[in-house]
């Protein structure tokens, strides 16, 4: 039977706003990339046990995303706009 969480599912590359956080690491959802910011201390006892888990699930659903997917070699760099010229607003 799985563990259930507290937690709303996370799933990976479905939206730009869902964001997961254990400890005081932030997994921050997008459609082409997942950023990982901060850190996480894991301690020894229930509570680390916990965070360890629900970073385990969380990289899990990341996984099973990326396996199940039609996957280019590199996702590539973020295309930017061109650069223009514009009036200068101060004379």
């Amino acid at each position: 039977m799985p563990r259930r969480t507290d937690k709303p599912a996370f799933t990976p590359f479905a939206d730009e706003t869902a964001v997961r956080n254990v400890g005081g690491l932030s997994i921050e959802n997008g459609t082409a990339r997942i950023a990982v910011h901060g850190q996480v201390e894991i301690t020894r006892d229930r509570a680390g046990l916990a965070q360890a888990r629900d970073l385990k699930r969380t990289v899990d659903a990341i996984v099973r995303a990326l396996g199940g997917a039609d996957l280019p070699e590199s996702a590539g760099a973020e295309e930017a706009e061109p650069t223009r010229s514009v009036r200068n607003p101060f004379g």
